[in-house]
Parts: structure tokens; C-alpha cells; sequence
């Protein structure tokens, strides 16, 4: 039953046949868990909170950064420094007292997801990793839950929506992982501030849509949008037979963790150099540190001395000769490893890199390096 206080809070749903009261207590009764209480959960956890969704569950491990402020609005510069899941409830519950947060402050994996998402009508995806992105699909067609899943990339996002038994499901779309770190994330390739608001605010769309049993959601259509040219385009897909999860004979049963089958190795032959080592290396004319990063993430930030070849013009490095050591840096140290193979693909034998990038960097050399980091 909805409180004297609910009613006028909710008015304007409930003006509205197809939600009325019915509609509004079906809200106050749904459990919704947000996967990620970053970009785009930001957007989809104020609007839910907004529309009377009774509960709701955060999972995030990650503590609040400056940097997230760009975008991120479920927090305040108040907020750096602690925890995601603790700041995003507190203001969640300011908003809207009679909501309940339910945290869940760790990283999502194979060992626990069933546990956390059994507790769940339905899951929002909002992460940026594509092993978590698979680990969420495939526990919630194995446990039969909706799944309202978006992603977004510098000025383009994306999303989709399963429902068991009623369409495809995200590994029908795209059945294989790409190598973790292969597709830039938000802190390497950018994104546009504005752009999670729109693709989280989707979600939640279509999250109170499957509540009420309104409209006709994302199922078999995947959503596009281009904030450059303001454009919404739609790409229908359909179930596959040989869907590992959700085929005619599946081969995935439980979720499983995808970190092995999406890391990048380390070639044969490159040396993995410390940040200590790499300071060391610094002046010396036998090396040449190369910064494959994109030239606006060079300007932001670079080692004194580095020369900077993006990843796409690394056939430039026979400039340097086959007899000169090259050393690769990237942010993480992901973009370094390519480079890496790579320069043994061009005939370079005295090639290494820095492990873990120049994150590695700021947290072992110079802090200071950190907050110039994109």
C-alpha cells in the first residue's frame, strides 16, 4: 500500500493510467541491482530512486576519484576518497528516505554473482569491463533475470535489454570477448560528460518499463547513439542457436570468470622493466622510451625525454634502427604490450616494457604524475 506521503510524492505517475497505483506499488515492490555506481549508473540510480523503485542494490569496489566528477553526479567533490557504494547511498536516501540501498562494496566474479543477483528482479549493467560485462549477461540468462545492459565510448553508447525466454541475449550479439584492455575505456580513449546521462537515463527506462510490463523494450535491438550528430540508430539481432549460454545447448552452465581467456600475455622475448628500472633507463641515449598513447593523452602528461608513437604509426619505428632499445609505455600497460609485439613483428630484438603502465609510475615514482593522468 502506497503512504499518504507516497501519494503525493508519486502524483504525477499516478495521473498516469498506465502506471496509477497499481503501477506505482509494483515500483515500491521491485529490487533493481546496478552493476557499477559510475557513469551510467549514476543516472539510472537517481532516476530510480526518483520514480519510488523500493531498493536498490550497488555493486562497486572503487572509491570515488576526482576524475569521476566529470560525469559521475551521484557524487560531489566532498566525495573523493571514499567508497562508491557508501557516497551513492547516502545520497540516494537523502533524496528519497523511503528507499532502501542495499551495498555490495566488492568486485563481481564468478565466485559470488549468483548470490548477490538471486536477490534481484533485475539487473542493470553499467560497467566498463567486458569480462564483468560477460559474467553479468550469462549469470542473469542462467538465474532467468532481466538484463537492461548500455556502454559508452568517447561521443557514441550503446544498449540492449534481455529478457529470458523472449529474445537474444548479449552473447548472441557478440559471442567472444575481445582481449581485456584491447578496447580503450573511458580513462584511456575519454568520454563526453554529457553522454553517460543519456544512456543511464535509458536504462532506467527500460528498467521501469519491464517493472510496470509497459512498452516494448530493447529485446533483439540494439540501441545506438551519436552525441556528435545527435543520432539514434537501431540494429536488430536475433537469438543464435549455438549461443553459448543461451542456445539450444549450451556450454556455459555457470558463470565463469573470463580474466584468463581475456588478458593480454606478455610476448616472447620483451622484458617487463619496474618503474624503479624504467627511472633508471631515463637519460640514457641506448634507449628510447616510446609513448604509444594518443597524442592528447601525451600532452596531458608525459616522461621527460619520451617520444611519442601512437599505436596506429608504430611502423615508424624504423627510425630508430634495429640496434637501439625500445621501450614501450603506455597508461596501464596494456597498449604497451601490443607495441611490443609488434616492434618484434618489425625486426626490433631489444624491446621491453613498463609494467603497469604509468599508473605504476604515479604510484611508485611520483604521485604527483597520478592526477595528470587522463
Amino acid at each position: 500500500m502506497l503512504t499518504a506521503e507516497e501519494l503525493a510524492r508519486y502524483r504525477r505517475h499516478l495521473l498516469l493510467p498506465e502506471v496509477g497505483v497499481a503501477g506505482q506499488e509494483a515500483l515500491k515492490a521491485a529490487r533493481v541491482l546496478l552493476i557499477g555506481a559510475g557513469g551510467l549508473g549514476s543516472p539510472s540510480a537517481l532516476y530510480l530512486a526518483a520514480s519510488g523503485v523500493g531498493t536498490l542494490g550497488l555493486i562497486d569496489c572503487d572509491q570515488v576519484e576526482a576524475s569521476n566528477l566529470q560525469r559521475q553526479v551521484l557524487y560531489d567533490h566532498a566525495s573523493v576518497g571514499r567508497s562508491k557504494v557508501q557516497a551513492a547511498g547516502e545520497r540516494l536516501r537523502a533524496m528519497n528516505p523511503q528507499l532502501s540501498v542495499i551495498h555490495h562494496d566488492v568486485e563481481m566474479r564468478a565466485a559470488n554473482v549468483c548470490e548477490i543477483f538471486r536477490g534481484y528482479d533485475l539487473v542493470l549493467d553499467g560497467t566498463d569491463r567486458f569480462s564483468a560485462r560477460y559474467l553479468a549477461n550469462d549469470a542473469c540468462v542462467i538465474l532467468r533475470k532481466p538484463l537492461v545492459s548500455a556502454a559508452i565510448h568517447r561521443f557514441e553508447g550503446l544498449a540492449m535489454t534481455y529478457v529470458p525466454g523472449q529474445g537474444p541475449c548479449y552473447r548472441c550479439l557478440f559471442p567472444d570477448p575481445p582481449a581485456e584492455g584491447l578496447v580503450p575505456n573511458c580513462a584511456e580513449a575519454g568520454v563526453l560528460g554529457v553522454l553517460p546521462g543519456v544512456m543511464g537515463t535509458i536504462q532506467a527506462t527500460e528498467a521501469i518499463k519491464l517493472i510496470l510490463g509497459l512498452g516494448e523494450p530493447l529485446l533483439g535491438r540494439l540501441l545506438t547513439y551519436d552525441a556528435l550528430r545527435l543520432r539514434f540508430e537501431e540494429f536488430r539481432f536475433a537469438r543464435r542457436a549455438d549461443c553459448a549460454v543461451c542456445g539450444d545447448h549450451p556450454s556455459i552452465l555457470v558463470p565463469q570468470d573470463l580474466d584468463g581467456a581475456c588478458d593480454v600475455e606478455l610476448p616472447a622475448g620483451v622484458d617487463r622493466l619496474s618503474a624503479a628500472q624504467l627511472q633508471a633507463l631515463l637519460g640514457d641515449s641506448a634507449a628510447a622510451i616510446i609513448d604509444v598513447r594518443e597524442p592528447h593523452e601525451f600532452q596531458i602528461a608525459h616522461l621527460a625525454g619520451a617520444l611519442n608513437i601512437p599505436l596506429a604509426e608504430l611502423g615508424r619505428l624504423g627510425e630508430f634502427g634495429a640496434q637501439r632499445r625500445c621501450v614501450f609505455v603506455c597508461r596501464s600497460g596494456v597498449r604497451s604490450l601490443r607495441a611490443s609485439a609488434l616492434a618484434l613483428e618489425l625486426g626490433i630484438r631489444d624491446v621491453a616494457h613498463l609494467e603497469g603502465g604509468l599508473l605504476a609510475w604515479a604510484r611508485d615514482i611520483d604521485a604527483s604524475f597520478d592526477v595528470a593522468l587522463p
